[in-house]
């Protein structure tokens, strides 16, 4: 049975509290939050748990095994340092950190420590995106041409970082997953509406190996919510709605033919192909409850997280190189790798 203390009982934390404690695996023996109400809430929901106001009870706690934290992004790196310096594993919520140096000395802290450091990046764990790599890598889709997204509603806006931040994890998560690969630049525009310096709009531009591109949009204003994907391959072509309750993934069997010879441009020919449309049966299991199995799962076994610390610092990095694009009025910005994401994959 893995003990786990969980820190920060906000608007996540709680989710995580349930899905840990319904594991048959661990157990949530402690948590902490700076709110006594929110800490007098848990208490009532788990008469048994332990609960505290200092989050170092958790850390310095020798009966505790891994600590989860939903703080703040800004509390990120110093709470889960502290906790892996102190031994223990950790899964902390997405983005990993607050900037990439922060994000490469967690990696580097898990490396030396020899503890497994897992990041939050829940849709990686969702039947829908794990449909979408088993298409791309059984070969229906084809050669990946372009990727678009968009992650729109209005609201919730944050204080203490920009949608890109906010928002565009999910989706640079899910390509980078579903590609299995990372991009090699970004550029961005974005644009600061309802509060000057944090941008609330923004349009993201990765390049990934093989010509791949892909087209992130991200907005806290926008009327509608939408959670949607494209992925345009040479065979099929397919479109993921994460708001859709029924049928979050469509498959078109559409596609464009270049004749493969001819002599003269009179005898240039493209052969458009129309095809039906299907729709896969999905599993219905709660994320949430995959991901948390999985890290304890990684613990147990001592296996490399799906989400773990390299692919929480391919996000940072990305997210990073978005920012400085944007204050550069859109440049492309090269994305380069640290050394030490090669030596712990």
């Amino acid at each position: 049975m893995l003990n786990i203390g969980v820190i920060g009982c906000g608007y996540w934390g709680p989710n995580l509290i349930r899905n840990f404690s319904n594991l048959k695996t661990s157990k949530v023996i402690s948590c902490a939050d700076l709110s006594e109400d929110r800490l007098k809430h848990m208490k009532q929901l788990y008469p048994a748990l332990r609960t505290t106001t200092n989050f170092r009870e958790i850390v310095t706690d020798a009966g505790i095994d891994a600590v989860v934290i939903a703080t703040p992004v800004s509390s990120h790196y110093a709470v889960a340092s502290e906790a892996l310096e102190a031994g223990k594993h950790v899964f902390v919520e997405k983005p990993l950190a607050q900037s990439v140096d922060e994000g490469t000395k967690l990696v580097e802290i898990a490396k030396r420590k020899g503890r497994v450091l897992m990041v939050g990046h829940t849709f990686v764990y969702t039947a829908a995106v794990n449909k979408i790599k088993d298409l791309i890598w059984g070969g229906e889709i084809g050669d990946v041409y372009y990727m678009a997204t968009s992650r729109v509603n209005l609201g919730i806006f944050q204080d203490d970082i920009n949608v890109v931040w906010d928002l565009a994890p999910h989706d640079v998560s899910i390509m980078n997953y579903v590609l299995n690969a990372r991009p090699v630049s970004v550029s961005a525009i974005g644009q600061s509406y309802i509060r000057p310096g944090i941008e609330d709009v923004a349009f993201l531009l990765l390049r990934y190996p093989q010509s791949t591109i892909a087209n992130i949009h991200v907005s806290w204003l926008n009327p509608n919510k939408i959670r949607s994907t494209t992925v345009v391959g040479s065979k099929q072509m397919l479109v993921y709605d994460d708001v859709s309750s029924l049928e979050k993934i469509r498959i078109y069997d559409k596609g464009v033919t270049v004749t493969p010879h001819y002599d003269t441009f009179g005898e240039f020919q493209l052969s458009y192909r129309y095809g039906d449309i299907s729709i896969p049966r999905l599993d219905d299991a709660e994320p949430l409850k995959i991901e948390c199995q999985h890290f304890v799962d990684c613990i147990e076994k001592g296996a490399t997280p799906r989400s773990g610390g390299t692919h929480g610092l391919e996000v940072l990095l990305a997210l990073d190189a978005a920012d400085r694009s944007m204050r550069e009025h859109g440049k492309e910005v090269t994305i380069e790798y640290p050394a030490i994401m090669d030596s712990v994959r």
